[in-house]
């Protein structure tokens, strides 16, 4: 059945009021450091682009080693408190990075695991609190607005921290402060809500961790979409096209506008279908844009890419009304923390590699960019809809 938009069962399903603002807080200082955090290292500690890039690569792949141990948390009972504690250890990494003398890279190093590791539990820990509050189809809209308030949320952090960069070396420290007040302030207020699930009846948290192959191999190549604004479009539009940097702007500008804008609504209206032939949908909408990628850079100018990049979009966000919904659907109740923790880890895996991997193939030319990633995520795609006929046969 499909789910009407009524805002405030929305904010009711996604946690509640109090919540929400912590949602929002969590993502403003995220917005407001994030896009800078590299800018700060190269700036205010003085090391080089390289060597801060790797250090911050190196803290967000060790920050996923932590997902077991969240998803075997989670499935005791702990909602908020994962929450807040995504939150709080964030605060440390801030923390770090404001008391990292200059030159230092192992510290920053630190610094870029507590950011990463709270960037990597925040997810499952919140699609585990949308899920012990709302069921059914209600759940897939109220994770969609949350994605919206996040969206939303980074956006206005990543203006507001523009206006810090006139300001030299102190206005990034000071930034970094904002940032650090940012997250404690939301962690205080995810940790109020007190919420907690009850485990499985009867059934042993340390059991084993639901399996979906399928589902999580393509989760790897369906991620890859959402770099292709930041990344792919960039390197395309400015070494091969040769197109103005603003072009670039103007398309992330819209990528975020369209997902604050469509995504709930896009979820609601295919929600009238099983989330695992929207999620194959969502592939092959995707696959049809890296096509079309594929096709208006030999010669259509940036005008075409930016217009593709819209189809690009609607994928993305198919895909991110979906992915997440289907495996809150698919995992038992008492398994459902290691299920969003191992979904979370092929999450992050992707997001990791994806940048090394599409730069690898841009330098082998268009053909072997598109062509690559339609194809792989044709075939993600295919596996996501098999798998669920051998579930039903």
């Amino acid at each position: 059945m499909a789910t009407k938009i009524q805002p405030r069962v929305l904010v009711r399903a996604s946690g509640g009021p109090r919540y929400a603002v912590a949602l929002a807080v969590d993502a403003l200082g995220t917005g407001l450091l994030r896009p800078f955090l590299l800018l700060y290292g190269v700036t205010v500690l003085g090391l080089s682009a390289p060597v801060a890039g790797t250090a911050m690569t190196a803290g967000v792949v060790v920050a996923l080693g932590c997902m077991p141990a969240v998803g075997r948390w989670l499935d005791r009972g702990a909602r908020s408190t994962v929450v807040a504690a995504s939150m709080l250890v964030r605060v440390l990494g801030v923390a770090l990075l404001l008391v990292t003398p200059a030159g230092h890279v192992w510290l920053f190093t630190a610094a870029a695991l507590f950011l990463g590791v709270g960037n990597a539990v925040w997810p499952a820990a919140h699609a585990a609190v949308v899920a012990t509050i709302a069921h059914g189809r209600e759940r897939d809209a109220a994770l969609a607005a949350g994605r919206v308030l996040r969206n939303a949320a980074l956006g206005a952090g990543g203006l507001l921290a523009t206006a810090f960069l006139a300001g030299g070396t102190g206005a990034l420290r000071a930034l970094a402060v904002v940032t650090g007040l940012a997250y404690l302030a939301a962690a205080a207020l995810a940790w109020s809500v007190h919420l907690r699930a009850a485990p499985g009846a009867g059934r042993s948290p340390d059991g084993p961790a639901p399996r979906m192959p399928a589902l999580l191999a393509a989760n790897v190549v369906y991620v890859f979409c959402l770099n292709v604004p930041e990344i792919a479009l960039p390197l395309v539009l400015v070494t091969q096209l040769h197109a103005s940097p603003a072009w670039s702007a103007a398309v992330f500008v819209a990528n975020t506008v369209l997902v604050v804008t469509l995504q709930v609504p896009v979820t609601v209206l295919l929600s009238r279908f099983s989330r695992r032939s929207v999620l194959a949908f969502g592939g092959v909408v995707l696959a049809v844009s890296y096509l079309g990628f594929l096709a208006v850079t030999s010669g259509w100018g940036a005008p075409a890419v930016a217009a593709v990049s819209v189809v690009c979009t609607l994928g993305e966000i198919i895909y991110a009304g979906s992915a997440t919904a289907l495996v809150t659907a698919v995992a038992p109740a008492h398994l459902l923390g290691r299920a969003l923790a191992r979904f979370q880890l092929s999450t992050g895996f992707g997001l990791a590699v994806s940048p090394a991997v599409i730069t690898a193939l841009a330098a082998r030319g268009p053909v072997t960019l598109w062509g690559s990633l339609a194809a792989a995520t044709l075939v993600s795609a295919s596996a996501v809809a098999r798998e669920g006929r051998v579930r039903r046969g």
